[in-house]
């Protein structure tokens, strides 16, 4: 049998490309593909959020709070009933996509089916896979049709470029059912924090429930015991972190000290230097990517003395750093975020693993920690009569019950007895046929409806525990992307192509296939092919409560 996380899915694919600070695409406020001269971004900054009610149904062992501290749990707490009423009274359909193995389809899914049974009626989806073309792909066609479902998830970052008009045109404003004390009908909404609405709103209007994921942004992780030899996975500067990486590096022993993921690696290295994350605010209210700052500059350029000390594993393809890091023959990688520290169990049950939290590249500047996103998106209904959205809300207020409901055990876990058992700590470990039917679907779900995401390591309370005082370290020194909830469509569009071609230029300069002062001429490229006009676009929408990036 196996376990499940606390959200119930892995989110491989699309959490690693959210928790990238310098790769955010926000949505909302743009009303004619990124033009200030729509109004949008005024209305956003005027609409009034739904009203934050905390679940108070389950207590957690570990409280969360407003800063993003997440709730941490050691075990399933005593279920408890969030939603009264069945929501469904027909067939819904919906859009969305599965990072795990594709379940089996409704009509041969006992999970599946006893969902249904749950939800009162039918909830009938298309879910593509990640694979090729993957989910924009399916998005644009179903769009471009007649008949849409009745549901669509909507990504932060993967390409879907002219979102305000779209949505405006195809969807449906549900500003007045979620506005305010509005939301109050719907509860588990309502315990949705304000940070993950704001990415649901366009245009001055909100477009659907947030669907939450970790606040964090990547973190540098490796094995306990490791570390410790050398003094720990932390330094007072970077050049005593380069020293404790060239005596963990024995290559005569197949032995290195860090990952070969060289823009991972440099990210963690530009926080040691206090870089942005991914845009600074100036005092005037313009921006300054990061890319075009000193702090970076000395980031790629210690990257370059890291890179001759031969401290990086040699092979950049190899499939198995994890279980790399696990046995200690890598000592370090980066993961999307705090929570992804469990991972590491699937290899090792033995050994404890440590999250490196930033410090000073020199002992005087201050560092940085880049925060996620906080968000993968939300879903909009496509236009219909009140009594439709209705019942597609309360559908989605089913959906995003708190960890530890009924409903989202019936959500993630299925049927006790049929599609999990509890162990004796009070754990769940799905069964057979839960392990074939469930991963996939969960995956669907929680990708376009999710609570607030929590801590929680069945049977590795230590891991629990020391995730979550990590967390309050790094909240220490945590800044959030000035541009998330805003929206570019010349970043959409054309952000992943420039950022790759400059990121490569990056990885030649640090691996000695290119010189440190081709760097300039690489910014350039990155302003004149695309960058300057994503600035333009990001400037004109910037919220007045977003402060000015520290110096």
């Amino acid at each position: 049998m196996s376990t499940l996380s606390s959200s119930g899915v892995s989110r491989r694919g699309f959490l690693g490309l959210a928790g990238l600070a310098v790769a955010t695409v926000g949505l909302s406020a743009c009303g004619g593909g990124g033009t200030s001269g729509s109004g949008g971004a005024a209305a956003s900054a005027d609409v009034k959020l739904p009203t934050y009610k905390e679940f108070t149904g389950v207590t957690a062992d570990l409280a969360g709070d407003a800063k993003g501290l997440q709730a941490a749990f050691f075990k399933l707490p005593k279920s408890v009933v969030s939603v009264k009423d069945k929501p469904l009274s027909g067939k819904v359909t919906g859009l969305t996509e599965t990072f795990e193995t594709m379940s089996p389809g409704m009509k041969d899914n006992a999970f599946w089916q006893r969902l249904n049974q749950a939800l009162g009626g039918e909830l009938n989806l298309q879910i593509a896979e990640d694979i090729g073309d993957g989910y924009p792909a399916k998005f644009a066609t179903v769009l471009a049709s007649d008949d849409l479902p009745d549901m669509m998830w909507v990504p932060p970052n993967q390409g879907i470029p002219n979102i305000g008009p779209m949505l405006e045109a195809k969807f449906q404003d549900l500003t007045k059912y979620l506005s305010g004390d509005a939301v109050l009908e719907y509860p588990n909404l309502a315990a949705l924090k304000p940070d993950s609405w704001k990415t649901a709103v366009v245009n001055g209007k909100i477009w659907g429930a947030p669907i939450p994921s970790t606040p964090f942004g990547q973190v540098m992780t490796g094995r306990r015991d490791v570390w410790e030899k050398v003094g720990g996975l932390t330094a007072a500067n970077a050049e005593e972190f380069l020293s404790k990486a060239k005596e963990l590096t024995r290559p005569a022993d197949k032995q290195y000290a860090l990952e070969p993921a060289y823009v991972n690696m440099l990210h963690m290295v530009t926080e040691w230097y206090g870089a942005p994350n991914s845009w600074a605010v100036n005092k005037d209210r313009s921006l300054t990517y990061i890319f075009e700052t000193d702090e970076y500059a000395a980031g790629v350029e210690f990257m370059t003395k890291m890179f001759a000390a031969g401290v990086f594993y040699p092979d950049t393809n190899a499939p198995d750093i994890r279980n790399r890091v696990a046995n200690g023959t890598v000592g370090a990688q980066v993961v999307v975020g705090p929570h992804d520290l469990k991972a590491y169990r699937a290899f090792n049950k033995d050994q404890s693993f440590d999250i490196l939290v930033p410090f000073s590249a020199d002992g005087k500047v201050k560092p940085t920690y880049d925060m996620g996103y906080g968000t993968v998106g939300f879903t909009p209904f496509k236009k219909a009569d009140e009594g439709k959205i209705r019942e597609l809300l309360a559908l989605i207020n089913y959906l995003s019950a708190p960890f530890g409901t009924a409903e989202y055990m019936q959500k993630n876990f299925g049927t006790v007895g049929e599609d999990y058992t509890v162990d004796g700590e009070g754990n769940p470990a799905l069964t057979q046929s839960g392990s074939s039917n469930i991963p996939g679907l969960a995956s669907a779900l929680n990708i376009m409806s999710s609570p607030e995401n929590v801590l929680f390591n069945p049977g590795f309370d230590q891991d629990t525990k020391y995730i979550y005082e990590q967390e309050k370290k790094l909240l220490e020194l945590a800044w959030r992307s000035p541009v998330n909830g805003t929206y570019s469509d010349t970043n959409s569009k054309l952000g992943a192509k420039i950022t790759k071609q400059f990121r490569d230029k990056v990885v030649d300069i640090i691996t000695g296939r290119a010189k440190m002062d081709e760097l300039k001429g690489a910014v350039t490229r990155w302003k004149n092919d695309g960058g300057d006009k994503i600035r333009s676009e990001y400037q004109s929408q910037l919220p007045s409560d977003v402060p000015v990036f520290r110096k």
